[in-house]
């Protein structure tokens, strides 16, 4: 028997295991395992090229739970090890530096073992002791048993095998017995081991049997040795990738579509990524791409292997040239990565260029699941706007489909204000939008869609990109003013009654939370709509911007600003203004005969006083433009009464105010009663 140390230059490197890795410690089944399989491996390539002239056999890794003894054993049948071997591989670590290497990469748990090929030795995170029981594959190789407790010593002895291979037995700590459970490893077999190249036995297969589940003599084989990222696409049907996807991903809708991907240089990659039906929540779907290195799961957080927005895809990447156990700080550095990274995001957009092209209507039948994703790809990546924009669509609010240019083209006679800027009109909501839609289709314009999650800095984006062009949403204004072609005409006339029009209306607006409304009365044509509301593109969109901009968040906290507009050429709204007149008409003159005197001798008390300085201005001076200020405020008070008052009898005048906020959902609870109330009165 020899007994020794293991060549480490730190006092104990096992706390030093166990302390700093314990957050990741169901890794050591990875780690047993994929050692396992890379011996299994070796021998088949040697036996390949004739160099081992044996009978290979079947070559399969086990796994068993010994829940009686405490234990994990994992055997293969693969090169096995001669005392030498051991010596060298497992009583040699390469572990220097110790102080300055646990400042290094305390944060980073995976660094340890990877950096340091201490893969065998994760399997101390979970035991107490371990066992090696090996035999070489090479001639007259005799068996040898390597014991280790948790310390640095270590035994090495002499001990019976009949075959070559090598036994792995975890004695598992006391702390870590959820690993004893069937279920618990099994679980990480399928997470880790799911695809590894040679067959991984974990026990016997079950059947339902007598009210119960028994054992059968059937091999329980947990992985799929040559899952289809291995295969060649030639080799596969439609069929095969969507098994595959419903395997990876079994309660998920259908994918869209996929890109299978194979790279041998400058780098080596395979795999195949899904566009799955992509739903509006977009955290939740990351993490659903899985990360292989040479089919041994490593994780499925891709970020800085895969561009941030192709994190929404789902599938498989392979690729030796990341390492089994990856780091933040390694991906951020590495150049493989980096080229990986701008690999696949020109796959998927060669993609989706072959497919707009060589099947358009199938790409417009599938342009609302994807669109959220090539949205995404455009706001965050520079260089994939510049390929998205020849294949991203527009759609009208009629279902129609355009891209870019074509839509320009579409719209450009009709829809150019008189400064040359390309005014592109767009509702979020069909329904809730339609009389401000069929007002804007009326004047012969087309209206866009745009109710996606990201459409809001879709829109400004757009706005930089493109040229003297400008997104307005339908209903921000009244539709003579959505697109303004020549110089509006001022004129005077019916100011004074426009604005009494206004101040009837605006005394009856009903004071709605963090709602404010502006009233104003302009000519929008017999058949238009008697009053309307709308709101204000920029205010809007601040606002839809805070929502998804945390730094923008004041926006959000500032009240709605709305206009409600009085169409003074409709019937109704000339029947108030001639009402109004006939009821306030004697009570109102000679209040504004005052109002005028007022302002007449304001404005002669202002010229008085032009040009010199505060304290060139005597007191009585000052007094006698007060109290004419006073008078006039006094004056404007009672206008405003009698304007209220009237508004306030007038039940058109109400359900003209209601039935606007009804149009945009702002009528609820008593205020929705009292209007069908109202509405039964005038109907009667």
């Amino acid at each position: 028997m020899q007994k020794g140390n293991i060549g480490v230059t730190t006092e104990n490197i096992f706390p030093v295991i166990k302390k700093f890795l314990y957050s990741d410690h169901e890794i050591f089944i990875r780690e047993i395992v994929s050692n396992a399989v890379d011996a299994t491996q070796k021998l088949k390539t040697l036996a390949n090229k004739g160099d081992f002239k044996g009978e290979t056999g079947e070559l399969k890794v086990y796994v068993n739970v010994d829940k009686e003894n405490g234990t994990i054993p994992v055997s293969d049948h693969g090169l096995g090890m001669t005392e030498e071997e051991i010596d060298k591989y497992i009583n040699q670590i390469a572990f220097s530096g110790a102080n300055d290497f646990l400042d290094k990469y305390k944060e980073d748990a995976n660094a340890i073992i990877g950096h340091f090929g201490l893969g065998f030795y994760s399997a101390f995170m979970v035991s107490r002791k371990v066992e090696i029981v090996t035999k070489s594959y090479k001639e007259d190789a005799k068996a040898v048993k390597w014991t280790c407790d948790g310390s640095p010593s270590y035994e090495i002895e002499a001990t019976e095998k009949a075959e070559r291979g090598t036994d792995i037995i975890m004695y598992i700590d006391d702390d870590c017995k959820e690993f004893l459970e069937k279920n618990k490893i099994e679980e990480l077999l399928n997470k880790y081991c799911h695809f590894l190249p040679v067959p991984v036995i974990f026990g016997k297969k079950t059947e339902w049997k007598d009210g119960k589940q028994v054992e059968t003599d059937e091999d329980h084989v947990i992985n799929y040795t040559t899952p289809i990222w291995t295969k060649k696409p030639s080799e596969l049907t439609d069929e095969d990738y969507k098994k595959f996807y419903r395997e990876l991903y079994p309660m998920s809708d259908e994918p869209l579509f996929w890109i299978h991907l194979n790279v041998d240089y400058p780098f080596n990659l395979t795999g195949v990524l899904y566009f799955p039906k992509i739903k509006s929540n977009i955290e939740l779907q990351r993490n659903k791409i899985q990360l292989y290195c040479n089919q041994v799961y490593v994780t499925d957080s891709v970020e800085g292997i895969v561009p941030d927005f192709l994190t929404l895809l789902h599938g498989v990447i392979d690729s030796p040239d990341i390492p089994l156990n990856v780091s933040r700080s390694y991906l951020q550095s590495d150049s493989n990565v980096k080229k990986i990274s701008s690999y696949i995001t020109k796959k998927v957009s060669d993609r989706l260029q072959s497919l707009f092209k060589t099947d358009r209507k199938e790409f417009e039948q599938k342009w609302d699941d994807i669109k959220i994703f090539i949205n995404y790809g455009m706001l965050t990546q520079d260089d994939f706007y510049d390929k998205a924009k020849n294949f991203t669509l527009f759609k009208d609010c009629e279902g129609k489909y355009f891209t870019f240019e074509e839509y320009q083209k579409l719209i450009k006679d009709n829809q150019t204000d008189k400064e040359g800027n390309l005014i592109y009109l767009y509702a979020q909501n069909k329904e809730a939008q339609y009389t401000y839609i069929e007002a804007a289709k009326n004047k012969g314009y087309n209206v866009l869609l745009l109710d996606g999650q990201l459409d809001t800095p879709i829109v400004a984006m757009l706005e930089r990109k493109f040229e003297k062009s400008r997104f307005t949403r339908v209903d921000s204004d009244i539709i003579d003013r959505l697109i303004v072609k020549e110089e509006a005409q001022k004129t005077e006339e019916n100011a004074e009654q426009n604005a009494n029009l206004s101040a009837v209306f605006d005394h009856q607006m009903p004071k709605l939370d963090k709602m404010e409304f502006h009233i104003e009365a302009q000519p929008m044509g017999e058949n238009g709509m008697p009053v309307m509301i709308t709101q204000s593109e920029y205010m809007r969109r601040m606002k839809d911007m805070a929502h998804i901009q945390p730094g923008m968040s004041f926006y959000g906290e500032m009240p709605d600003m709305y206009s409600l507009v009085l169409n003074t050429d409709h019937k109704l709204v000339k029947e108030i203004v001639a009402d109004c007149e006939n009821v306030t008409g004697a009570k109102l003159k000679p209040i504004e005969d005052e109002i005028r005197g007022l302002h007449a001798r304001e404005a002669v008390l202002r010229q008085q006083q032009e040009g010199n300085k505060a304290e060139e201005i005597d007191q009585a001076q000052k007094d006698e433009l007060k109290k004419c200020q006073d008078d006039l405020n006094a004056e404007e008070q009672k206008k405003n009464d009698v304007l209220a008052e009237y508004g306030k009898g007038n039940k058109k005048v109400h359900q003209l105010i209601d039935l606007a906020l009804l149009q945009n959902g702002m009528l609820k609870g008593e205020a929705l009663s009292n209007f069908v109330k109202r509405s039964i009165d005038l109907i009667q």
